[in-house]
């Protein structure tokens, strides 16, 4: 491949000083390298006469070693996303590429990344492509086990990255596993979470890790469960998972045995009689319920905890959330995806907006109560993402008789409908919720109603002004829920 450095730049200032050398940290030193690249396109020097070192004392010329930053870069946005995606890459020579690219940005060129054919983008892309890929094994392949010991739940996992991503997929395992302590070790460092912060330390070891948990037998035993043999692609398994992560899945000690028992389990398939599905009725699973009889709240939810998703899927029961005796509940549709991951209700992005909402209205979220008037999370598979599908009416009416003993042992004066699912199950029929909106009367309750939208709703809307404008009306209801409530 030919030089991707620009060949006989002209003369500037940075020239007549000869070479300049920037020193970076070992791994991804993303903000040591945006100090170093506006320290140096502010002294004017070219990509030719800059030495990147890593992780070793300067000293080879006598020129100033580049440590500071300069003043802020005007970069175009697809060039400010593609820096922190490509320094996280093995390549030694990642930075001086990055440093050829903004030259000649910052220099005129200011739609270079369009321009495919060039060699220097075409690298670029390819290293950027590397990390992707490497982030999506990170996410798919890392297998977190159980450390004894500890205030509260703790997990280790280890993985070994092909480049120095850990800190750049931190946040991803922050997101889905917010609710307990957890540490990554990888060769090259480590990353530890407890239950505010993330901090980055030494590399660890692999012996560091347990072996197994109690959990990997019954997630082998769905894994199993889930194989298709039918569908069985050597090829394609081996492309999409290989095998050096193999040693730390434990869901790989069964793959052998699955593929030598593929054929005839196929077969069998094939053979075996077809047989009509088995449909569910919600009136006798409502009727099982009553019979069911909890005293408490935590009976009923080991109740719920135990019961299986009316419609499979789900990872867990997501249950209520919130004191005794709460003045304010707040009822929701169903758990989101987040929701599912975490087994809280509201935690996902309108969890989090509706929170903002509490807060500018002057309520406090730790002092209501939240549910939903389905505790399990309905979903359409797109892809690798688990798309919400609103529950059917069926749906909310198997679950309704679960969501009035929550009530009744949750006892509060005031109870919000979140959105027309959650009218649906407090009102057993459908209201509009445009001409009800406010107080309502749902019949036979021991409490006061209150309709008013689901915070999703509001980030479904396409046009700022009419968000805004719908946000505030949200706001307005909560003030007037709050004033119900004293």
């Amino acid at each position: 491949m030919p030089s991707v450095l620009p060949s006989n730049p002209s003369l500037s200032a940075g020239e007549e000083r000869g070479v300049s050398v920037a020193s970076l940290a070992p791994g991804a030193d993303l903000t040591g390298f945006r100090a170093a690249a506006r320290r140096l396109i502010a002294a004017g020097f070219p990509p030719e006469h800059v030495l990147w070192q890593i992780g070793e004392a300067p000293g080879l010329f006598d020129s100033a070693v580049v440590q500071t930053g300069g003043p802020p870069l005007s970069l175009p946005r697809a060039v400010a996303a593609l820096i922190p995606m490509v320094v996280p890459h093995r390549d030694p020579e990642r930075y001086a590429l990055l440093y050829a690219l903004i030259w000649r940005v910052t220099r005129g060129e200011r739609a270079l990344l369009e321009v495919a054919s060039d060699p220097l983008v075409h690298r670029l892309h390819l290293m950027r492509k590397a990390i992707g890929r490497d982030l999506h094994k990170m996410h798919a392949f890392l297998r977190f086990r159980r450390v004894a010991g500890g205030v509260r739940e703790t997990f280790a996992a280890w993985f070994e990255p092909d480049h120095h991503i850990l800190e750049a997929a931190a946040p991803f395992f922050v997101d889905r596993f917010r609710a307990f302590d957890w540490s990554i070790l990888t060769p090259e460092g480590s990353a530890h979470w407890d239950g505010e912060t993330v901090r980055f330390g030494p590399p660890g070891r692999r012996e560091d890790v347990p072996d197994g948990d109690g959990f990997e037998a019954g997630w082998q035993g769905y894994y199993e469960s889930t194989f298709n043999p039918a569908r069985l692609n050597l090829d394609a398994m081996r492309a999409e998972m290989p095998k050096k992560y193999w040693k730390n899945m434990p869901e790989t000690a069964a793959i052998p045995a699955l593929v030598r028992q593929a054929a005839a389990r196929t077969t069998e398939m094939i053979e075996r009689p077809p047989q009509m599905p088995i449909k569910r009725d919600p009136a006798k699973a409502v009727a099982a319920m009553a019979d069911q009889n909890p005293t408490s709240l935590d009976e009923l939810n080991a109740i719920i905890k135990r019961s299986e998703p009316l419609v499979p899927g789900a990872t867990q029961a997501v249950l209520g959330e919130g004191p005794l005796g709460a003045t304010i509940a707040f009822v929701g549709e169903q758990p989101g995806d987040q929701e599912d991951l975490q087994g809280r209700p509201f935690v996902g992005p309108a969890g989090q907006l509706f929170s903002r909402a509490m807060q500018e209205a002057g309520l406090t979220r730790g002092d209501a109560y939240v549910t939903n008037a389905v505790k399990h999370f309905k979903f359409t598979q797109r892809g690798k993402r688990r798309i919400h599908e609103k529950p059917t009416a069926g749906e909310v009416s198997h679950y309704r008789w679960w969501l009035d003993r929550e009530l009744e042992f949750v006892g509060p004066k005031i109870v919000v409908a979140l959105g027309a699912t959650a009218v649906l199950a407090l009102a057993g029929k459908a209201v509009p919720i445009t001409r009800n909106r406010g107080p309502f009367a749902f019949g036979g309750k021991p409490f006061q109603g209150f309709i008013t939208v689901h915070p999703s709703y509001l980030l479904r809307l396409p046009d700022e002004a009419a968000k805004a404008a719908a946000y505030a009306a949200f706001v307005n209801d909560l003030k007037r829920v709050g004033d119900l409530a004293t």
